[in-house]
């Protein structure tokens, strides 16, 4: 499989860290969304890829290619079962897929760069632009800081889908320097992410196109 990735990409971060405690291969393709004139995603070989001009795009064993992090993480977990990213328990697996779309849906949107770029264009400051993204981040860290468990990670004692879109949320919240002391929770779950091979693996600082 192929992924087109961006390091500092929570939502290509997600789709690394599936893979990974999938344990499956992959060949990591970058994409440097900061380069002059509109970043590489926005160049007509990579529109040809994924025309929303996002990362990440996974192409799989198949040639197919898949857009949108939610989409491919559900994608792998149902073509590679074996380590499953959803609670067995109905219920379980609606509160799992409410954290990962309350993240990837309603948190990352309202911060990731296009919107920050359209406030700028729009007249607002750096500092406003702060006190916006720590207003999202910490209100939608507080919700989830509701609805996950009390023991180990998000809902249980192995990482799943809830952990895949928390984790890279929780590396922007720290980029952008938003507390997260008000959600032990929340950190638990870090801290256990923290030692976790796939986890690790996965981080922006350990990805081969991270500025030395």
């Amino acid at each position: 499989m192929e992924l087109y990735t961006y390091y500092r990409s929570t939502a290509s971060y997600r789709v690394r860290i599936a893979l990974g405690l999938k344990g499956l291969d992959f060949q990591a393709i970058p994409v440097n969304l900061l380069v002059p004139k509109g970043g590489a995603n926005r160049q007509p070989q990579y529109l040809a890829i994924n025309p929303q001009g996002r990362v990440p795009a996974l192409r799989t064993d198949d040639g197919e290619v898949l857009v949108q992090s939610l989409a491919i993480v559900e994608y792998l977990d149902e073509r590679y079962p074996q380590v499953p990213l959803l609670s067995r328990e109905l219920a379980t697996r609606a509160h799992e897929r409410a954290v990962a779309a309350m993240i990837a849906c309603d948190i990352h949107p309202l911060h990731n760069s296009s919107t920050q770029n359209l406030l700028r264009e729009w007249g607002h400051e750096e500092a406003q632009l702060q006190v916006w993204i720590e207003h999202w981040i910490s209100q939608g860290l507080a919700a989830v800081e509701q609805l996950i468990g009390d023991h180990g990670y998000c809902f249980g004692e192995q990482p799943g889908l809830a952990d895949v879109f928390l984790i890279p949320q929780l590396y922007a919240a720290e980029r952008f320097k938003v507390s997260l002391a008000a959600y032990p929770r929340i950190l638990r779950v870090a801290a256990l992410a923290a030692e976790h091979p796939a986890f690790r693996a996965a981080h922006p600082a350990n990805q081969p196109d991270t500025p030395a």
